[in-house]
């Protein structure tokens, strides 16, 4: 049995081009059955398998505060945004994630954009100098970690990066290049196809574990349980 059929990323596309409440109004119930239900038990089945990657990891199908993204944008800033997300997000989170930004999984589906991630996405200041502090101290462990060819071969280091090195570390440091970072994080791209296959599941896990090693360290340096 498949968790998602095409009809998923026909819904986003045509949400892309129709981004406006009475749309989605209109719509919702193909929202609730093409998007969100299969989403969610898609999440359901992979908690117990989650917990033999790490007891301390959470997938959670809820409606609401789960690891599933709520469409909704958050417009309380920016009133000019368009006012729904036109893709599927899916969080893997750490059990003290309300406590301080703990790295997590995610799986992202979209049309013409898919693709697994794990690890910090836009971490606040004081964490980015702790995961940077640990990374100089720890730093064969941090190889090991993100510049393992086995790793590097699948995944591929992604987000924002200073341009010059941050204070207190010298220009010529051996890893200069990850103590810039201001994202701490790795992801695989995949076709749209992958999500429709009966063992997309079987495939997120698989990846997960792949990708542990640095959600691992990022728990040490944030020092989290993993």
């Amino acid at each position: 049995m498949t968790y998602f059929k095409q009809e998923l990323f026909d819904f986003l596309e045509q949400l892309a081009g129709n981004n406006n409440r009475p749309w989605f109004i209109a719509n919702q119930d193909r929202y609730e059955q093409t998007v969100r239900e299969p989403a969610r038990r898609l999440v359901a089945d992979l908690a117990l398998p989650l917990a033999g990657i790490s007891p301390h990891y959470v997938a959670n199908p809820a409606k609401v505060g789960g690891s599933l993204y709520r469409i909704q944008r958050d417009r309380r800033y920016h009133r000019d945004r368009p006012p729904y997300k036109t893709w599927l997000g899916l969080r893997l989170y750490h059990e003290r994630r309300r406590e301080l930004h703990a790295p997590s999984f995610y799986v992202h589906l979209q049309p013409g954009e898919c693709f697994i991630a794990a690890g910090l996405w836009r971490p606040e200041s004081a964490t980015i100098k702790r995961v940077r502090e640990f990374i100089a101290d720890n730093p064969r462990a941090w190889q090991e970690a993100v510049h393992a060819p086995e790793f590097s071969a699948r995944f591929r280091l992604a987000g924002e990066k200073l341009v010059r090195a941050p204070r207190g570390y010298p220009p010529d440091h051996p890893l200069i290049d990850d103590l810039k970072r201001k994202d701490f994080m790795a992801l695989q791209d995949f076709p749209e196809a992958m999500a429709l296959q009966p063992d997309f599941a079987d495939f997120i896990l698989d990846r997960a574990r792949e990708l542990a090693p640095l959600v691992d360290y990022l728990c040490a340096a944030l020092g989290l349980e993993f």
